[in-house]
């Protein structure tokens, strides 16, 4: 695994990699509140056939932080990636996969430039459609979403960060399997959250998220809803959905009707698995990547 440093219009952004920079590109692309790191384990097993590239996002570990709420806009955050797949893929990639917030960055690519990637691998994350209908309804799913509104409040990086970051690891862990958090990657996730400055950047994504969230039992009226176009929405390559049966954060609802929104869906789920199933089953994610990617 090699670290590489770069820059996208000025702004720097690290990276992990590992295989031949000649071969196909596959960018990995983690979620909150993770960074680069998150997909290391996943990776290695991809090395001999493509070029895998997992970068810290913007706001993340050793990338870009600064600037305002207005700069972790989804669409800056699809243009650093779409950019990724530039510099690294030559306007192409094999793959684009992602996991929570990096699904969400993932889905927007493709929905937005859907000729630069070939295949689309979600781990554990959503579609906005369905997700905002989800979020809107007032039952699971904004439940488990209400966090996102103490979140966005000012000074919540300070109370994340306060005590060695013991929130944070308290989001993390909240009623999930979390025997793949070693020492070590703790303390790689205290180096890369670094402090209440150092988070500010990745909690400014949901501060700039147009997602509306209901409180629990009072529904959001549909006219109140962001008013998206349905094909501007679609997901037109095939697509694969990896999902951990025992998620608590992203409920079952948030797949309901995603389908409708896809030309070439392939749904693979696994019981012993929740949100962070991409630490948990490594190999078993790699293996059904594999399968998926060598799809005629």
């Amino acid at each position: 695994m090699q670290s590489i440093h770069f820059q996208i219009k000025d702004k720097p952004f690290h990276a992990i990699t590992c295989g031949d920079a000649g071969k196909p590109l596959l960018l990995f692309l983690h979620g909150f509140p993770e960074y680069c790191g998150a997909w290391a384990d996943v990776m290695p097993a991809f090395a001999d056939d493509y070029y895998c590239v997992a970068p810290d996002q913007r706001g993340y570990g050793g990338s870009w932080r600064e600037g305002d709420v207005a700069d972790y806009a989804t669409k800056h955050l699809a243009a650093d990636a779409l950019a990724m797949i530039e510099m690294f893929g030559n306007g192409k990639a094999a793959a684009l996969l992602g996991h929570d917030w990096g699904a969400s960055v993932a889905y927007a690519c493709a929905m937005r430039a859907p000729k630069m990637m070939d295949k689309l691998v979600i781990a554990n994350g959503v579609h906005p459609a369905p997700f905002q209908d989800g979020l809107a309804s007032g039952g699971p799913q904004a439940e488990a979403s209400q966090y996102v509104e103490w979140l966005r409040k000012d000074g919540s990086e300070t109370a994340l960060a306060a005590n060695d970051f013991e929130r944070m690891f308290g989001m993390f862990s909240k009623h999930m399997n979390m025997d793949w958090l070693t020492a070590e990657k703790q303390a790689g996730y205290r180096a890369a959250w670094r402090d209440a400055d150092g988070v500010r950047g990745m909690v400014n994504w949901y501060r700039a998220t147009p997602l509306l969230v209901a409180k629990p039992g009072k529904p959001i009226p549909a006219d109140q809803l962001p008013q998206w176009d349905p094909e501007a929405l679609r997901i037109r390559m095939p697509h694969l959905l990896l999902w951990g049966i025992g998620d608590t954060a992203l409920k079952p609802e948030t797949r309901d009707g995603l389908k409708d929104y896809c030309d070439d869906l392939t749904m693979v789920e696994r019981e012993d698995a929740d949100h962070w199933i991409i630490h948990q089953h490594p190999e078993w994610v790699a293996d059904q990547i594999k399968l998926f990617l060598n799809r005629p």
